[in-house]
């Protein structure tokens, strides 16, 4: 195996320079970088999800037009790039910002002071925020000859925190004021770029720029954030190599599992390939563990917010479709919740047709981190004690200790299709259905719900590592567990996966017709 000791991967790193200087791993998108700052276009907005490598790549662009030719040495742009122009550049990054007009105002307070001090500029005391700014772009531009490039990261991150508060309004009033500069002082500027996760369409960086590009579907930036399959081959071999050790398998299965957990992201139905979220894999490959990292990291503290009836309305977003207006030019407020888990990173790009876009949840991590979110809602109980019978439900589900496997489902959804007012309009069975896919799929099983197979419908195939359940629900008045065993035997249901190494147990289980949860079970 090839030895990984000496390498270095940029764990939560975001700093070019670092990566750069102290010998980091980097996956060399600098071609894309410098076609992006070159192609002519003035303003520029790209969206990506939380963590997908948005700050590395402005810290890549100041770099570039900071002239710090020394950071790109042996990197693609050194073909490109002849003249290494040095530039003032104008950075702001508003996750710093806070949620709060007045975290908002000290925020552009603070960094206007750090430019006026290093252009030697004096704001007048009645000068506004929008005045200092207009004052920073013109002198910086005067005082060098160049035109001056603004980068400004995570601009949304303000107005994300504030939504549905009675902070908003007063944020995006800043918002307009501020930022309407950058079209008034366009003659002194090089390339404007901007960086979000959602997109609100009512303020002046939208409203204003009328011309601001959005790079966000464009396919020959679709892989300018993460890393592709291709990428992780070349650069991380050694990497993955040491993750199958670790897991017991083979290269080839590692890359599987690794695809599988973190791949699935697009983000252009005109260059479909496949992208990474490159926080998860970084981490997992450093750690040498398939973990959900980008769901810990607090990637789903917005959801609530954006996402009504998450619980129940999970299932529709499987297989969404969405219009390609809706998709690419909606406000987030008013774009309904496929368009937030879209942009935030839940559900991803898998076709497109006339016009419409088919979204879907892009990986493992993903779905399994949407499902556990919802089940404590779904179940009715706290956090605390849904986590415990999780846990224990998936290592007796491991083992196939199926005594202790049916205690556990049998105390996530006591009473629960009965207690749970939201559940009413779905048919008993139904909602025993969304109930027990979603405790499998929040646990980490792959489940399919009504699986067709030549001789019927399974209602529910629940896959571990070692073992493959094929689960029959019966309602306990259309002939409970008889009726279940009867339905496995006579259609065969087990037939299917007899090629599967892993062990396949079929399972009867009665569900009580009045919602008070499961009643018997048998293996068949």
């Amino acid at each position: 195996m090839m030895e990984t000791n000496n390498r270095r991967l940029p764990v939560g790193i975001q700093s070019f320079e670092e990566i750069r200087k102290e010998g980091f791993l980097y996956v060399d998108k600098t071609d894309i970088i410098w076609q992006l700052a070159n192609r002519g276009k003035k303003y520029n907005y790209l969206s990506r999800p939380r963590r997908f490598g948005k700050s590395v790549l402005v810290d890549t662009l100041e770099a570039y037009f900071t002239g710090k030719k020394e950071l790109f040495e042996g990197l693609k742009i050194m073909e490109l790039e002849t003249e290494w122009v040095k530039r003032p550049v104008i950075r702001l990054d508003m996750s710093r910002a806070g949620a709060v007009p007045d975290t908002l105002r000290s925020y552009l307070n603070n960094i206007f002071r750090q430019y006026e001090k290093e252009y030697s500029l004096v704001p007048n005391p009645t000068d506004s925020l929008a005045d200092r700014f207009n004052a920073i772009i013109v002198g910086s531009y005067e005082q060098t000859g160049q035109q001056v490039a603004i980068l400004i990261d995570e601009y949304d991150s303000p107005l994300q925190h504030s939504w549905k508060t009675p902070q908003h309004e007063a944020c995006t009033s800043i918002y307009r004021e501020v930022f309407a500069i950058l079209k008034a002082d366009d003659k002194y500027e090089k390339f404007v770029f901007i960086t979000g996760i959602t997109k609100f369409t009512q303020i002046s960086l939208f409203s204003v720029l009328n011309n601001l590009s959005n790079i966000s579907f464009d396919p020959e930036y679709a892989a300018l954030c993460g890393i592709t399959k291709d990428e992780m081959l070349r650069d991380f071999r050694p990497e993955i190599n040491k993750l199958a050790e670790y897991e017991g398998c083979t290269f080839d299965e590692a890359v599987a599992l690794l695809t599988a957990h973190y791949d699935g992201y697009h983000f252009s139905h005109d260059n479909m390939v496949d992208v990474f979220n490159p926080f998860s894999l970084i981490n997992s490959l450093a750690d040498s563990k398939l973990r959900n990292y980008w769901a810990s990291s607090g990637a789903t503290s917005l959801l609530p917010k954006f996402v009504d009836d998450m619980e129940i309305r999970l299932k529709n977003f499987e297989n969404c479709p969405i219009d390609r207006d809706t998709l690419e030019t909606s406000d987030v407020t008013g774009g309904g919740a496929e368009l937030f888990l879209y942009q935030s990173g839940y559900l991803t790009i898998k076709d497109y047709l006339d016009g419409i876009y088919l979204l879907g949840i892009p990986n493992y991590e993903v779905r399994k981190a949407l499902y556990k979110i919802v089940l404590p809602a779904l179940t009715l109980q706290s956090n605390a004690q849904v986590i415990t019978t999780q846990s224990m439900l998936l290592y007796s589900l491991q083992l196939g200790n199926l005594t202790e496997a049916m205690k556990c489902l049998k105390a996530l959804i006591a009473d629960v299709p009965y207690s749970n007012k939201k559940l009413a309009s779905m048919d008993m069975e139904e909602r025993y259905r969304l109930i027990l896919s979603t405790i499998f799929n929040a646990i980490g099983c792959r489940v399919e719900v009504e699986k067709m197979i030549a001789t019927g419908r399974i209602d529910m195939v629940v896959e571990t590592t070692n073992i493959i359940y094929v689960l029959e629900l019966k309602l306990s008045n259309n002939g409970g567990i008889d009726a279940a065993t009867e339905q496995i035997r006579a259609k065969q249901y087990v037939e299917p996966f007899k090629a599967d190494k892993r062990r396949v147990t079929a399972l009867a289980i009665e569900l009580d017709d009045k919602g008070k949860g499961l009643t018997d079970w048998k293996e068949v």
